[in-house]
């Protein structure tokens, strides 16, 4: 029954959508709108070391050009295989809820790694379902990831985002549908509604001081 359900809501959804430009899925929509405030032009220039597959979030970034991409088990962000300061950028998106050990250590890995001036960003959940088990063994709150970072770096923004209203895409099957750039598509409504006591994802942006 409920199969049939979500058959049904996509159908719908698309058809509205149709023709519309899209964003990336509910929970990605405003995070990346958010943290494009931080692209910068300099960054085809710059090293980068994008983790398990966060090449759009680099993007997101400025990141456009080569990077060093790097993911579990090969390599793990409790021991990564570079010298200190390495590169100019780290990238971890939605990753850190799937670390099996220390998040702390996670944390003080991609500082060490990022030359002196350098960003370091982390995004990842709190309210979220389960997945990708049983490689799910954390959630963050944006404080949580403020301390994590504090003792490694001047924090530039710590935050989330997040609204119940989510819940009814996900009971339709259709929280990994792109959301249309479309304000009246209730889908939309969604990604962009917020309420700051209910964080689905949360970021840190963090530099590593030059001194």
């Amino acid at each position: 029954m409920r199969r049939a359900v979500s058959s049904v809501a996509r159908v719908f959804y698309r058809a509205l959508a149709l023709g519309r430009p899209n964003g990336p899925h509910v929970t990605r929509f405003t995070m990346y709108d958010r943290l494009s405030r931080f692209t910068t032009s300099e960054g085809v220039n710059q090293e980068v070391l994008s983790i398990s597959g966060s090449d759009d979030l680099c993007e997101v970034f400025g990141f456009t050009g080569e990077k060093t991409k790097t993911s579990y088990p090969d390599v793990t962000l409790l021991n990564l295989p570079y010298k200190d300061n390495s590169f100019d950028a780290v990238i971890a998106d939605q990753v850190l809820e799937h670390v099996e050990g220390d998040p702390a250590l996670a944390m003080a890995e991609s500082f060490r790694v990022v030359r002196p001036g350098g960003l370091v960003v982390h995004t990842t959940c709190l309210i979220m379902p389960m997945h990708m088990q049983p490689h799910d063994y954390w959630r963050f709150t944006p404080h949580g990831l403020k301390y994590l970072a504090q003792p490694h770096g001047n924090v530039i923004e710590a935050d989330g985002w997040g609204h119940p209203s989510i819940v009814l895409l996900d009971l339709l099957g259709l929280r990994h549908e792109p959301i249309p750039k479309a304000w009246w598509h209730p889908a939309h409504m969604i990604a962009t509604a917020s309420r700051q006591s209910w964080p689905v994802v949360t970021w840190i942006v963090a530099r590593k001081p030059v001194t």
